[in-house]
Parts: C-alpha cells; sequence; structure tokens
C-alpha cells in the first residue's frame, strides 16, 4: 500500500492529472481531500468555521485526511493517488508522519508549470452560467495563493518533493512521467519518522537540559504538531531515566554522563485518538555552551531546535505540555519531584 501525493499551486493540473494516473497504476484509486473540507462545513458550527480561513488550518480536517487515506487502504488495498495543495510544512509533516505511523509510504511529487502558464490556466478557467461569483472567487483564492507557494519553493518544497515542469506538458503526459518516476524508483519514499500509533497507554521520558542563561532546549517534531523537549516513549524492559538519556542522544547527538533526576510524574489523560499514560519529565541538567554547539539534530525526526525562556515555551508548546514544564521548572527550583494529573500538581 502506497499513497502518491501530487501537490502544486492551485490551478497546476493536479486533479486533471490524478484522473489519467490513476488509469496508469494498477490498482490504483482516486483520493480529493477536499471531499472531507466539504463535509466539514456541514459537520462544524459556522462560529468553528469562521475562526479559520482554509479547510486545511482545521486540526480535525488534517487527522481526518490521514484516517480516510488509511481506511480506504485497508478496504481497497494498492495505491491512492491524492491531489491536493500542501504549502505549509507542518501540515505536510503532519499528514505525511501520521501515514508513515501506518506504515503508509508516500511518494511526494509537485506540479511545477512556470508562473505564467499557471497563471493563464487560472485565468482560462470557464465560469458556470449559474455560479458566476463562487467561481470568480475560486479564481481569485487560486491567484492570491500563488505568493505562498512560491514562498513554500524557496523554503522547502522543491527539497522534499520530486518536481515536474509541466510547462510543455498535457495531463496525461504528466500522468505517464510521474507513472514511470514512481515505478522506476525515481521518486522513493519521503524520509519521514515512522513512529507506530499506541495502541493503549504508554510511559514517555522527557529531559529537560538548559543552556547558561537557563533557557530550556526545544525541538520541534517533524512527524506531529507543536514543539517538543527530548525524549519518547519508554521501550518494555527499559528504566524510564536510562530510556530520556537514549532519546536525548538519538535526538541532539548529546551523551548525558549522569543519570538525570526526576522532576515530574504527570498522568495524561486520554483524548481520542489517543490513550494517554504516564509522562515522566527529568533533570539532564545544564549543557556547556561547547555541547550547545554540537547539537545534531536527525533529519527525518526533528526539523529544528532552539533554547527558549519560560515565557517563550508558553508561545511554542501545546497547553498541556507547557504546564508540565511549568511545574518541573518549579520542582527543579526547589529540587524537588510533584506528581501532576493532566498538568495540576495533586497533593
Amino acid at each position: 500500500m502506497t499513497v502518491v501525493w501530487i501537490n502544486g499551486a492551485f490551478g497546476a493540473g493536479k486533479t486533471t492529472t490524478a484522473r489519467e494516473l490513476i488509469e496508469l497504476i494498477p490498482n490504483s484509486t482516486l483520493f480529493d481531500p477536499e471531499v472531507i473540507g466539504g463535509e466539514l462545513t456541514h459537520l462544524l458550527p459556522a462560529k468553528r468555521l469562521a475562526e479559520v480561513g482554509d479547510f486545511q488550518d482545521l486540526p480535525i480536517w488534517r487527522r481526518l485526511v490521514v484516517d480516510t487515506a488509511a481506511a480506504l487502504l485497508a478496504e481497497l488495498g494498492g495505491s491512492l493517488v491524492v491531489p491536493m495543495t500542501l504549502l505549509r510544512q507542518e501540515y505536510r509533516d503532519e499528514i505525511f508522519g501520521g501515514l508513515a505511523a501506518r506504515r503508509i509510504p508516500v511518494h511526494h511529487l509537485l506540479l511545477a508549470p512556470a508562473e505564467t502558464i499557471l497563471r493563464e490556466r487560472i485565468a482560462g478557467r470557464e465560469i458556470p452560467p449559474d455560479l458566476p461569483d463562487g467561481e470568480i472567487r475560486q479564481r481569485q483564492w487560486a491567484y492570491d495563493h500563488i505568493e505562498p507557494y512560491h514562498a513554500a519553493l524557496a523554503s522547502w518544497l522543491t527539497a522534499d518533493a520530486h518536481l515536474v515542469d509541466t510547462s510543455a506538458l498535457t495531463p496525461y503526459a504528466t500522468a505517464v512521467r510521474i507513472a514511470d518516476a514512481v515505478g522506476s524508483g525515481a521518486v522513493p519514499p519521503c524520509d519521514i519518522v515512522q513512529t507506530p500509533e499506541p495502541t493503549a497507554e504508554t510511559l514517555a521520558a522527557g529531559v529537560l537540559l538548559f543552556d547558561e542563561h537557563d533557557r530550556v532546549l526545544l525541538v520541534d517534531p517533524t512527524y506531529k504538531p507543536g514543539w517538543e523537549f527530548p525524549g519518547g516513549v519508554v521501550e518494555r524492559g527499559e528504566a524510564p531515566a536510562r530510556a530520556g538519556m537514549r532519546e536525548v542522544a538519538e535526538e541532539t547527538g548529546i551523551r548525558l554522563r549522569d543519570v538525570p533526576r526526576l522532576l515530574v510524574v504527570d498522568w495524561e489523560r486520554p483524548v481520542p485518538p489517543g490513550f494517554g499514560g504516564l509522562r515522566l519529565l527529568f533533570d539532564g541538567g545544564r549543557l556547556e555552551s561547547g555541547e550547545a554547539s554540537r547539537v545534531l539534530l536527525p533529519g527525518p525526526e526533528l526539523r529544528a531546535w532552539r533554547f527558549a525562556t519560560e515565557q517563550e515555551a508558553a508561545g511554542m508548546l501545546p497547553p498541556v505540555r507547557y504546564e508540565r514544564l511549568r511545574w518541573a521548572l518549579r520542582a527543579r527550583e526547589r529540587g524537588t519531584a510533584l506528581y501532576l494529573e493532566a498538568g495540576v500538581p495533586v497533593g
């Protein structure tokens, strides 16, 4: 089972190419995530929809794209051809990471016609007689997203996806080129971490590392939204503190000499689709300036790292994770350990 994701600016010809492609890739099915966006307009309250400018900004849309793709492949097998614009790297990471967690590889392709041709195609869209205003709004929407498309090209998109210049290609010729590239191995699956989704409560250990200004080290995972502490799930038969040390070495290249001291034990309540479990935070101590400069991130798993103050971390971490950090810092100041439930001290 595999996914062939066709990316590109609005008006690049993704859907037309995808329809041609499913005729060329055996046992393949077209899956257009815009269908999910359309259904959400009927399912979510108008107030919630008004809070976002694009259905891609809804976490439920990104989750449903992953769940629906996995369900379709479980039902049908073969390959899914997905024509969908993704211009925000964190959304790409969340969706592709979610698929990778289900052991579904993603071949990422980018249709990239010259901008003059792209604008000509947008301008040439036919306007149905009964929906002139709606079609005009769609055309303007496509124009408005050309600039974000170029920003994504400059920052991450061309390094991530296999580029196909469609300036002189018909949709069928483009589909043939994609089918050949995927079939020959010229477009390998995206290099993204494959962390199996938990099937029960988990025990996870994180380690707080500090610089000379007592700022805490945070990392930005590619496989889920939001910043995080170095750490991960404790493996069967593994001591939690040792698991934290292992994860720090794997994620940052820093090898701690001493077993870190426990700061907080936090019970994370299950919130579907998550199972929750115990989350432990340890004090990894202060890094020397030379150690901090040698942080080396594994490309498939972490996108970035930085030291942050407690105030900065409040805007970077999800709320429960920030509360865990806040109380861990208080425990560090007092030289004690705290027990939390959902980020709130108990006892």
